[in-house]
């Protein structure tokens, strides 16, 4: 893991956005990533921004998303396929038909998630997958006790990441317990993974998934296991961290590292 602890929330979004504008600068064709929740919003804007300013564009690029509510159709307002047209797909040039989500209201939800990998494989599979975490450690809606191998599948929620979002939802509104996600095994198979969390309610999480032992009780524990995972926290979702200071350091010398290799 690549550890970056930045100041705050506005720099966390930069940094991974500028992650996500150097990998369509070097591959137009890219393969995304995407995941939804309030952490990303922020990323999305910067993203939008840049594409605006003419610096990156979507135009020949292809998307996946994490995961979506099931009993949810894409038209509903709290379904995820309607907040990332919302927060990213109607603000840029990307060809709408190359966005994929998760089919919420799929009559054989089990086939649909069959389908889903297999679109995923047919498209090369991802370059660069965005991800936020859970105060219990979950990633996409891979809840604790997900399989470090499990694929894209219809998970039961917990009762702590149904409370998490019923901000979303109104007094009187559904709200599934149900969704199809990709699996934590699908998510190892992208080429990079970039993880952002924000807010001292995520310091545990960020805690276990670190410097906690590899568990299925932490999903998120699963991105050691990565070969290219890179963690962008503040300090506040950093507080926990056993030794901040050597973190900090060990990425400062990765910032000198990368700019030497540069100059070759």
């Amino acid at each position: 893991m690549q550890i970056v602890i930045l100041n705050d929330a506005a720099a966390v979004a930069a940094y991974g956005a500028n992650i996500f504008a150097a990998q369509l600068q070097k591959k137009p064709t890219s393969v995304l990533g995407l995941a939804t929740g309030s952490t990303p919003v922020a990323l999305y804007q910067e993203l939008i921004a840049k594409n605006k300013a003419g610096e990156i564009s979507f135009s020949h690029a292809t998307s996946f998303n994490l995961d979506e509510y099931l009993g949810l159709t894409g038209d509903h307002p709290q379904s995820y396929r309607y907040f990332m047209n919302e927060q990213l797909f109607s603000h840029v040039d990307i060809n709408k038909e190359n966005t994929f989500v998760p089919a919420g209201d799929a009559v054989n939800p089990v086939t649909a998630c069959k389908e889903y990998e297999a679109k995923i494989v047919a498209a090369g599979g991802v370059d660069v997958q965005l991800l936020g975490i859970g105060r219990n450690g979950h990633i996409g809606f891979n809840e604790p006790s997900s399989g470090l191998r499990s694929r894209t599948r219809v998970k039961t929620l917990t009762k702590a990441t149904i409370d998490d979002n019923a901000r979303f939802f109104g007094a009187d509104e559904y709200q599934p317990h149900l969704s199809i996600t990709m699996g934590i095994g699908t998510i190892l198979e992208a080429k990079k993974v970039v993880l952002l969390a924000t807010g001292e309610n995520k310091a545990d999480a960020v805690h276990a998934m670190i410097e906690g032992p590899l568990m299925a009780a932490c999903p998120a524990s699963a991105l050691q296991l990565h070969q290219d995972a890179v963690i962008v926290i503040d300090k506040a979702a950093a507080s926990k961290l056993a030794d901040l200071e050597f973190y900090q350091h060990i990425e400062a010398e990765n910032q000198k590292l990368q700019a030497h290799l540069a100059t070759l």
